[in-house]
């Protein structure tokens, strides 16, 4: 039986060394969704790449989908790339595999569904010092280097896939930064709200070998990750 079109894509590419966290991910979805009234579970397409290893299929449902993908470990961007490319929906959403959205992030990008950028706030406070981002900060711009995540936004694939290519690696690590420029330059709408779509580093420490950049550091330096 196949599925109807779904109505937001959300991407989420994965090294599959945190099938814990990436479980919460996608149960974070799922509970967002349910929580939701105006969506149903068809309404939305899961799209898990792993990058250069057969991951774990840890949510078996048939709306979650998942892609062993060619080797690229430069910081998810390929395994964004391609899966941006499977994506139908008409919104896209990015989802790190230890990250999680609230259960209330639905309600969010269907009240402000006509805008074709969506910048939402995100919880931060268990990997950095503020509590959230972005943060409004006068004669600055909000889409700045450290001041935003790929978690931030709701995106119409319209402008993601076709005016802007979907997304570059250029720029390695630094890559998240100039895409998100590069869309929000060329996108025709933008809305900036307040509400609350997600919660950064929501699965810290649930994968022992799955530990990412910024936490390793902390970890050499002697400082530990905040506890969920």
């Amino acid at each position: 039986m196949s599925l109807r079109q779904p109505i937001f894509s959300i991407v989420i590419p994965s090294r599959g060394t945190r099938p814990k966290s990436l479980k919460l991910a996608i149960k974070s979805v799922l509970g967002a969704v349910e929580a939701c009234s105006d969506m149903m579970s068809q309404d939305v397409e899961l799209l898990v790449g792993f990058d250069g290893i057969t991951g774990d299929r840890v949510v078996a449902l048939e709306n979650v989908f998942y892609f062993d993908l060619p080797a690229d470990k430069n910081w998810g961007n390929a395994p964004r790339n391609i899966l941006l490319k499977r994506a139908r929906g008409e919104k896209v959403v990015f989802l790190d595999d230890d990250n999680a959205l609230v259960s209330s992030a639905f309600d969010t990008y269907c009240k402000f569904f006509d805008f074709e950028m969506l910048i939402a706030r995100i919880d931060v406070s268990q990997a950095f010092e503020c509590s959230y981002l972005p943060q409004d900060q006068p004669g600055k711009s909000l889409v700045r280097q450290g001041n935003i995540d790929p978690l931030c936004l709701c995106l119409s694939r319209e402008l993601v896939v076709v005016r802007c290519g979907g997304w570059t690696s250029k720029g390695g690590y630094e890559a998240d930064y100039l895409n998100m420029l590069q869309y929000y330059r060329r996108a025709r709408t933008i809305k900036v709200v307040q509400d609350v779509v997600g919660i950064y580093d929501a699965g810290q420490g649930l994968d022992e070998h799955g530990l990412n950049f910024r936490q390793e550091k902390l970890l050499k330096a002697g400082i530990k990750s905040r506890p969920i």
